[in-house]
């Protein structure tokens, strides 16, 4: 018996190592797989283009050439992103721009949109409506023009640094006007509107502490309320308000062309430069013409795109609105979230850079 249990024996041995190396990989090794699973799970914006994100653009109001190139900057993000929610483009009236924002803004997030993205011509007054929409679920960022409060909002697409543009313009001043200086006057959007308000503000300060602009002196601000007839009215009567004026600076593309409009027809190109924020498609022959020799700006249609590029990031989870975020958006390349250094409670991204407009670069500009 002793003789057959040797053999035996190892032939059960072999039989169970046979068996052994034949069997699958034992279960226990399936949860180590389990967190690679995980980091591998579909990235919010993969989840979000299954169903698509429904985003609003809302310009000050409609009928702005600068906000129709906005709008074409956004439409060429959406298609890029290839985001299959819609891109809604809606602006109220001239004459009803601050409620009509309000009530665009409380539709949206009623109707369940997910993003809106707003140039604000409402100042504090669009808060509660911002914060509804937020409550609502929505992502909401500022463009062009932020919420003075910040509340409400995720985050401001600023154009350009709103400091800088004080600095800008009382450059352009100097350089029409030269070292002896002379009377000028702000010629505005509306009183509501952030950005004008300060870019004013910065003007101002530039104006009265720098002793380098010291012969410039700022006799008036008036509001045209980004409308062609009011710009052009409120031209005219600070002309016959001051004889002695020698500038209008107009921090606005409505009010740039009404103003240089108004001193064309009245023949007044010699004794009245306008200057300020423009577009050189508006502003080409005035610029030739010797009516406004010198402006700025940038380009809106990239200010379209970068709006909803990074409103798009935040709707789908992909950042967060917060100091230090860092983003990749598209063709204009990276960019970081940073607090914004003109509203306390702010966060901004800054676009940049400013173009300065005159007779040599004006032409190939407005093509």
């Amino acid at each position: 018996m002793k003789k057959l249990w040797k053999p035996l024996s190892l032939l059960l041995v072999a039989v169970f190592l046979l068996t052994a190396c034949a069997a699958p990989a034992p279960p226990a090794a399936a949860p180590a797989k389990q967190p690679a699973q995980e980091e591998a799970a579909p990235a919010a914006s993969e989840g979000a283009m299954e169903e698509g994100v429904d985003m609003v653009l809302l310009p000050k109001f409609l009928g702005i050439l600068v906000f129709d190139q906005a709008h074409q900057g956004a439409q060429e993000a959406h298609e890029e992103i290839g985001n299959p929610g819609k891109l809604e483009f809606l602006g109220p009236t001239p004459e009803n721009s601050v409620q009509g924002q309000i009530e665009i803004v409380t539709t949206a997030a009623t109707q369940g949109m997910d993003a809106i993205m707003i140039s604000n011509n409402a100042g504090d007054q669009i808060v509660p409506a911002a914060k509804a929409a937020k409550e609502a679920g929505m992502t909401v960022v500022t463009w062009d023009s932020p919420i003075p409060s910040a509340e409400g909002e995720d985050l401001f697409v600023a154009q350009v640094d709103f400091d800088e543009t004080g600095k800008v313009m009382a450059d352009m001043a100097l350089d029409i006007l030269g070292e002896d200086g002379g009377q000028l006057a702000i010629l505005s959007a509306s009183p509501d509107a952030a950005n004008q308000n300060a870019w004013n503000a910065a003007f101002q300060e530039v104006l009265a502490n720098d002793p380098k602009y010291a012969n410039l002196e700022l006799v008036d601000l008036v509001y045209g309320n980004d409308q062609s007839e009011d710009s052009y009215n409120q031209a005219l009567a600070l002309v016959d308000k001051y004889p002695d004026l020698e500038l209008i600076m107009a921090p606005t593309t409505v009010g740039i062309a009404a103003a240089a409009k108004a001193m064309q027809d009245e023949g007044l190109c010699d004794k009245v430069k306008v200057s300020g924020l423009g577009l050189p498609a508006e502003m080409v022959s005035y610029t030739l013409n010797g009516c406004a020799p010198e402006f700025a700006l940038w380009s809106f249609k990239d200010l379209g795109y970068l709006t909803y590029y990074v409103t798009y990031l935040l709707a789908t989870g992909q950042i967060e609105a917060k100091e230090g975020q860092t983003f990749e958006a598209g063709r204009m390349g990276s960019y970081t979230i940073e607090k914004d250094p003109t509203r306390e409670k702010g966060l901004r991204v800054l676009m940049g850079p400013f173009t300065i407009y005159t007779a040599e670069n004006v032409e190939e500009a407005a093509k």
